[in-house]
């Protein structure tokens, strides 16, 4: 398993800890490195976010060799057999670890500028590195935060070796891990991107964690922001980095999914019209490519629905997690068909649907799973796919409605074509989404 960049093993990871939602759990990151990791981590599992500041304590003359470990709060754990083996006294101790504490005690001041440590007593903490290699720093950690009050602790990392992997299951409460390879030299291989983490942003992720999931993306808490907000965003969904523009007008209720299809893009003319109809409208929009500019031209990704659909889906977790409003698709083409099998997905949240000149058809079975409103769009003039859309209807088994425009035809190229799009699919939103606010 190949990880993009910490972001990316972070999303992947979180899925994987799904079922630690429910425990009220703390994420903990380790810097540098765990801290992007884990704050994907905690963002999906709508958790706090914190840092984990560990000092190992080696022996003076053997520093790779540690007798312990320290963390905040005068918490130590020493291993007295390591200590007894080597022969170490008082002395010995008292003075690594005083020089440790004060490395320690700079660096917790310096990642959490200000801000209190967060109690652990009585909660699940999930203890998150972007990876181990002999995996001491991270059960080192993992002891601190038992001692710090923790009553479950689960280390979670996207890969390690499989004798590391051994020894961490046997010694946690619970271990998780994406990929064990046989082939592992070091973490860092099993990344595209294994850059330096900053001190910076460490600090910067922990501080809009602290803020709140609106703060965290970068983006406004939510459609109740009282500024517009306009920007490009990048997205990991299904480990694979796609752009996208972001418009949320202040106030709004819900934000509406762009899934464009074959020969479009976020850059679409046609899109960019109805989506600046739905912004005038009072509604977000969030336009974005589904493929890379590598993957365009080639007809087997642009048709190929699944992988469409799973990274629409993924997208749409990652939206989630920056607005309480309702979500929305807005499919063209075969992103009609991505939207619609996304929004039959198992544990879809989607308020509505529109297809313009869309290819429900190519959804095939999974039609009847969709639950959301869904309006289809069909120019007039677009007889074959009339027909698909009308055979789709008779599929779906939620509220839809076919509208067609009269002389358009399938790119709704003739004047006034496009705005009545523009216009039904504003219309359909608002009633859809806003109401349901």
């Amino acid at each position: 398993m190949l990880f993009t960049d910490r972001a990316d093993a972070g999303t992947r990871l979180a899925e994987a800890l799904r079922h630690l939602e429910g425990e009220d759990p703390v994420v903990l990151g380790l810097p540098r490195g765990g801290v992007p990791v884990a704050f994907q981590v905690a963002r999906a599992l709508h958790a706090p976010l914190d840092v984990i500041v560990v000092r190992k304590l080696g022996v003076p003359y053997q520093r790779e060799l540690g007798f312990g470990a320290i963390g905040e709060g005068g918490v130590r754990v020493i291993s007295d057999d390591i200590v007894r083996r080597g022969r170490l006294d008082e002395s010995d101790l008292a003075s690594v670890e005083h020089a440790e504490a004060a490395e320690l005690a700079r660096q917790a001041e310096r990642f959490r500028a200000g801000r209190q440590r967060l109690p652990l007593d009585g909660r699940t903490a999930i203890v998150v590195d972007d990876g181990v290699a002999t995996g001491a720093t991270a059960a080192a950690a993992c002891e601190v935060a038992r001692a710090q009050g923790a009553a479950r602790v689960v280390l979670a990392v996207p890969v390690a070796p499989p004798d590391a992997a051994e020894r961490l299951r046997t010694a946690l409460d619970e271990f998780v891990c994406l990929s064990t390879p046989f082939a592992f030299s070091a973490v860092g291989e099993w990344y595209r991107d294994f850059s330096q983490t900053p001190d910076d942003e460490v600090v910067s992720l922990l501080a809009q964690a602290a803020e709140g999931p609106g703060a965290a993306a970068g983006t406004p808490e939510g459609p109740a922001a009282d500024e517009d907000v306009e920007q490009e965003v990048a997205i990991d969904a299904a480990g694979v980095r796609l752009t996208g523009d972001l418009m949320v007008p202040a106030g709004a209720g819900a934000v509406v999914m762009f899934a464009h299809g074959s020969g479009s893009s976020r850059h679409s003319p046609r899109n960019r019209l109805v989506a600046a109809a739905l912004n005038d409208a009072g509604l977000g929009t969030l336009l974005f490519d589904l493929l890379t500019p590598a993957e365009e031209n080639n007809r087997a990704k642009v048709f190929d629905i699944e992988t469409l659909a799973g990274r629409l889906a993924d997208a749409t977790g990652w939206l989630r997690g920056r607005t309480t409003g309702q979500i929305g698709y807005f499919g063209a083409s075969t992103g009609a068909a991505a939207a619609l099998r996304a929004a039959a997905g198992s544990g879809a949240d989607v308020g509505a649907v529109v297809s313009r000149g869309g290819r429900p058809d190519l959804a095939g079975p999974h039609l009847s799973g969709v639950r959301a409103p869904t309006l289809l769009i069909v120019g007039g003039n677009d007889t074959m796919v009339i027909e698909l859309n009308r055979a789709a209807q008779t599929a779906l088994r939620c509220e839809n409605q076919l509208e067609i425009v009269p002389g358009a035809t399938h790119l709704f190229e003739e004047p006034g074509a496009l705005q009545q799009v523009a216009d039904l699919a504003r219309d359909w939103f608002l009633t859809h989404l806003v109401k349901q606010v």
